[in-house]
This record gives structure tokens, sequence and C-alpha cells, in this order.
């Protein structure tokens, strides 16, 4: 069932959204003050293109034993300086074709998954995809990034 969701979401607009992340991955590597954010960009990348059976962690709930002085310190700072040069574009782009899915009755899920990628397109630094079993497994809701 994943394989035909994640399908239907390439066909109905999933394409150009997993477009436009590897255009901020390239772009972020391309520009030095932006490097912090392509880990982020090609994670999110690889989530745009196959949203059905994966998850975010955020990477202090991924690895509790690693301190990642950058993502505490400068995390926050990262993710307004993202917001600015690639979130907004980014966040409109998932909410279009969201949109645009959901007046298909058969891509209401995909549409969904891409309204959950709009609210990550707009703060991803620190944010990695996992398989929604190995979220499971460290007992953490994927709908609501919470532990249960």
């Amino acid at each position: 069932m994943r394989t035909l969701l994640n399908f239907l979401n390439f066909i109905l607009g999933g394409f150009f959204t997993t477009l436009a992340w590897l255009l901020a991955t390239l772009v972020s590597v391309i520009l030095i003050i932006t490097w912090p954010f392509t880990r982020s960009c090609w994670e999110i990348t690889k989530y745009s293109l196959v949203p059905f059976g994966n998850t975010t962690v955020h990477v202090d709930i991924l690895y509790p034993e690693d301190h990642n002085a950058v993502l505490s310190s400068g995390g926050t700072l990262l993710n307004l300086l993202w917001l600015v040069l690639f979130g907004w574009w980014l966040c409109l782009s998932h909410i279009l074709t969201g949109i645009g899915q959901c007046l298909t009755l058969i891509g209401i899920p995909p549409g969904i998954a891409h309204f959950k990628l709009a609210a990550i397109a707009l703060w991803p630094v620190g944010q990695r995809v996992v398989p929604v079993e190995l979220a499971e497994e460290l007992h953490i809701n994927p709908d609501r990034r919470r532990y249960r």
C-alpha cells in the first residue's frame, strides 16, 4: 500500500516538490553560508519523494547520547535563516500541491502528506528522515512528534 501511495504522490505533484527540495539542496551546497542546511535539505528531499513509510525525527530524539552544540545553540538561528531564504517558498509549494491533490478523492492521502511536509519545510534543521518502524521502536508517535 505504501508503494502505491508513494507512486500516486509522485504522479500527482510530488515530483515537482521533490525537484524544489533538490534545487534547495543544490543551492545550499553552492552557497557557503548555507552549508549547514545541506544535510536537512537532502533528508527532506528523500522524504518528499517517498513520504509514506517514513517520518521525521529530531536528532536529539534519534541520538540522545550525542549532544550537537551546533544544533543546540545555533539551530534556531539556522532555522530562521532557512525560513527567510528557502522555507517560505518550499512551504507554499507543499501547500499548493496538497490543496491540488485533495481536490481529487484519490489524492487526499498524498495531499495530507504534503501538509505535513509544509510544516517541516519551515523548520527543517535537525530533522532526520527515518522509517516509521524505527520511530515506533523509539516510542515516538510519528503524527504528533512526541513520546507516547
